[in-house]
């Protein structure tokens, strides 16, 4: 088959959902398959190169992911022509996916992170305008008619979808994959950073990935202030993304953290390489994933894979992806979480079976997902199948 991928973002950005693209277009190529990406055009990167197999065309927009959903238009309607299926995401892919699919007549799956109606001022700090505009376009995706599925990625999500309305037969739900043979416990001992930071002889508390919002990092290092006192040896390394569009929450944190008196409690350490990033929660003894809200949940998932302890917060989909050793905390509580710290510290958790998510059974289920909507496809109109089926 020949998929189209039609997404804001994608390598050299790394996040969380580029991670869930990459392993499934490399995956889906790696089985004999075309895998194409639209994507925005970052400074610096090509305008269109192969990266392990998969075609990456990028649109040039001004760096900006809101102009991407216009500009990209006839990129995606030109390539659609030649795919047998096209597949999205929300937000700013949405709409020209969904505008190639419908010129092209070919089918369409939405890939569903997370929900945000009614909440974009809390999850993200937008003011009341900028919240209003984000929460009516986001309204407004979700109204278009001719979605062939929807694939939410936790069943979170999926209750998310049917709460506004979507039909159960239109919504399935597909989790995220986890490279295991990345996140191996037994590759790795954090010894080296450890001695990089000086930290052979604190209890190293950890908490990684984009200080958005919605991912609470405010609650885990007011927390600190407390775990300080009954904990003395404590330290937490937070390693938070910098890029320029978390740049006001990053100084934010940081203007917290001087305010409670904690820097000589804190690590600051830049975003690491993907190939680095399991030496970081190796030296780690417990990571906190103090979350608003999440639509799946990869750092709960890879401190699992881990085998770390884990404190993360009781909320959307994180009771479904943390496994192994953990405690679950109400969200926006400082006081649960350093309460769980001490806890954990003195050896009190709950323990679970760790739970897999692995790439293989994403690809497998997307694969079996492509494969019926094509022929369903081809039974209403044969002339719209791409040429690689």
């Amino acid at each position: 088959m020949n998929i189209l991928f039609v997404i804001e973002n994608y390598l050299p950005h790394i996040g969380g959902v580029e991670v869930v693209f990459r392993n499934l277009a490399e995956g889906l190529v790696k089985k004999g398959h075309t895998a194409t990406i639209i994507t925005h055009r970052i400074k610096g990167t090509a305008a269109a190169e192969v990266i392990n197999g998969v075609k990456v065309k990028r649109v040039d927009c001004l760096d900006s992911r809101e102009l991407f959903t216009f500009l990209s238009i006839p990129k995606a309607i030109a390539e659609a022509r030649k795919a047998d299926i096209i597949h999205t995401t929300t937000f700013n892919g949405f709409f020209p996916a969904w505008v190639a699919a419908k010129l092209a007549r070919k089918p369409l799956i939405v890939t569903v992170h997370e929900v945000w109606i009614g909440k974009w001022r809390e999850y993200t700090g937008f003011n009341w305008l900028k919240a209003f505009l984000h929460d009516t376009f986001e309204r407004f995706l979700y109204v278009l008619p001719s979605v062939d599925k929807y694939v939410t990625v936790s069943n979170s999500t999926r209750q998310q979808l049917l709460r506004i309305g979507k039909k159960e037969n239109k919504v399935v739900t597909i989790y995220n994959g986890v490279d295991y043979s990345h996140f191996n416990p037994k590759k790795y001992n954090g010894n080296k950073v450890r001695k990089k930071y000086s930290l052979q002889k604190n209890y190293v508390l950890l908490v990684y990935g984009r200080p958005g919002t919605s991912k609470g990092i405010e609650y885990a290092i007011a927390a600190m202030k407390e775990i300080a006192r009954t904990i003395p040896s404590a330290k937490m390394m937070l390693m938070l993304s910098r890029d320029k569009q978390y740049a006001k929450k990053y100084g934010q944190l940081q203007r917290q953290i001087d305010s409670l008196g904690i820097r000589h409690k804190i690590v600051n350490i830049g975003t690491v390489a993907h190939a680095e990033l399991p030496n970081y929660i190796a030296a780690a003894d417990c990571v906190i994933v103090p979350s608003l809200t999440e639509g799946f949940g990869y750092t709960a998932a890879e401190a699992a894979a881990m085998g770390k302890l884990i404190i993360a917060t009781d909320t959307t989909s994180l009771p479904e992806v943390v496994s192994g050793k953990h405690i679950l905390v109400k969200p926006k509580n400082s006081h649960e979480i350093a309460a769980a710290v001490e806890s954990v510290y003195r050896g009190g958790y709950h323990k679970t079976k760790l739970r897999k998510f692995t790439i293989e059974e994403n690809v497998r289920s997307y694969l079996s997902l492509y494969g019926t909507l094509v022929k369903r496809a081809a039974k209403r109109n044969p002339l719209s199948l791409g040429r690689n089926v």
